[in-house]
């Protein structure tokens, strides 16, 4: 099934808008999107009655969405789906595990498992976390709208998310630097070791042909709005910011994470209970789907790689995930605070195998639009034991200092610490340093 609504005039753009929703059975998200376009660019706040009311009346056409797939019961002004309901539009086996249960990836053996009245679940084989709990009514388990179109929808079908996989440039984003150590273990600093698989990991996808932007190239540090806007400014980019972990509550915490922004509306993972009313004035963003399967694409490759414990792809309102307009991902490669994993984050020949399910996960998410099909995932990825290895780190040539073109975008004071800032006699710390570690 095709629907489509051409030239629609655009009253706040002046210019005419084409919506599309692609062949198959449509998603909320596609269903929601299309309102939405057409909604945004009426003069004032409308009800989505007025909308369909709008189109029909400007253009005398129908809107065929197949709702008669989705069962939408509202509580308490709230819309719900049933699990059953989301299984059978997916056709996926789902089942739902009491409250407290804790399901492990490794022995799921249902491609949606989700656990009564918790937001964690297991999504083909990864943790992923919802935005909102499951809840039970009436024998049947729910799950909030919003998750089905902002996390499910872009989980089990990447290749379906609108203007997905276009990407000329990578940009990426070692954390910390300079003055900011990040977190600190026996070995060393989180920003070398972040640098250093951002190094690794620049080299390999220059070898596949794709351009690379760094925020820092070496030991200097970079204002997070700062790492924002040169991904902004990049064309058809994406943004991967690198970091690792480290935790003062549980010393033996281990694994891996990843992270996009929050969707509109809707808590972080890290977040509690939230009022309804603080959650509407945080802001969303436009490539949330396409985050999302960025966030998947990497995920899967790096638990495929890698035998670390999952952790699951989760939502947060970081500040280089919440200014960025493009499609942006924050990993965490694994917890500094733990004695093994931190013997593991200083060797660089393990940092090298991390760089490389990165590329991989990378790879995967630009190919979406041309094999129109879910990407591999961590299943597929171990089951290739007679496969080679991820690709190593290729030569890396020299460390330049920070790109002439990023300091005529935001301006060379940018990139100096407060302390370097406000003292001129001080060193400059543009200059780039070699990793320790």
């Amino acid at each position: 099934m095709t629907a489509c609504l051409p030239a629609v005039a655009s009253a706040k753009a002046g210019r005419p808008l084409n919506l599309n929703i692609t062949a198959g059975k449509p998603s909320l998200l596609e269903i929601d999107a299309v309102f939405d376009t057409i909604r945004a660019g009426m003069p004032l706040p409308v009800k989505r009655c007025s909308v369909l009311a709008f189109i029909f009346a400007s253009f005398g056409i129908t809107v065929a969405i197949a709702v008669d797939d989705w069962q939408v019961i509202k509580i308490n002004g709230h819309d719900y789906l049933s699990v059953d309901n989301i299984s059978k539009f997916y056709g996926l086996p789902a089942e739902v595990v009491p409250s407290g249960a804790n399901i492990q990836t490794e022995t799921a053996d249902h491609p949606l498992e989700f656990v009564g009245g918790s937001r964690e679940a297991i999504i083909k084989g990864a943790r992923s976390w919802l935005c909102f709990p499951v809840i039970e009514q009436d024998g049947k388990f729910l799950v909030a709208r919003t998750d089905v179109a902002k996390t499910i929808e872009p989980l089990v079908r990447p290749h379906r998310v609108p203007n997905v996989g276009k990407v000329q440039t990578v940009v990426l984003d070692p954390g910390h630097g300079g003055h900011d150590k990040g977190q600190v273990s026996r070995y060393g600093f989180e920003k070398d070791f972040a640098l250093d698989v951002a190094r690794k990991l620049r080299a390999i996808l220059q070898a596949k042909g794709l351009r690379v932007i760094m925020t820092r190239e070496g030991d200097y540090f970079v204002p997070l709005e700062v790492r924002a806007q040169i991904a902004n400014a990049a064309r058809d980019s994406i943004f991967v910011s690198i970091h690792f972990n480290a935790t003062n509550d549980d010393p033996n915490a281990t694994g891996f994470e990843i992270f996009s922004f929050t969707p509109r509306g809707a808590p972080s993972t890290s977040d509690g209970t939230v009022a309804a009313s603080s959650l509407k004035m945080q802001p969303g963003s436009s490539m949330d789907a396409q985050s999302l399967a960025l966030s998947a694409c990497i995920y899967h490759s790096l638990l495929g790689h890698i035998p670390e414990f999952d952790r699951g792809i989760k939502r947060a309102r970081f500040a280089v995930l919440r200014l960025t307009k493009v499609p942006a991902v924050l990993i965490e490669g694994g917890f500094l605070t733990e004695r093994g994993e931190s013997k593991l984050i200083a060797n660089k020949d393990w940092r090298a195998k991390l760089a490389g399910a990165i590329s991989v996960g990378i790879e995967n998410y630009r190919a979406l639009p041309l094999k129109k099909q879910p990407p591999m995932i961590v299943a597929d990825y171990r089951r290739q034991t007679k496969s080679a290895p991820v690709d190593p780190a290729v030569q890396q040539g020299t460390v330049k200092e920070v790109d002439s073109s990023l300091i005529e975008l935001v301006g060379r004071s940018a990139f100096l610490s407060p302390q370097q800032s406000s003292t001129p006699a001080q060193r400059s710390s543009l200059e780039s340093a070699p990793i320790v570690p």
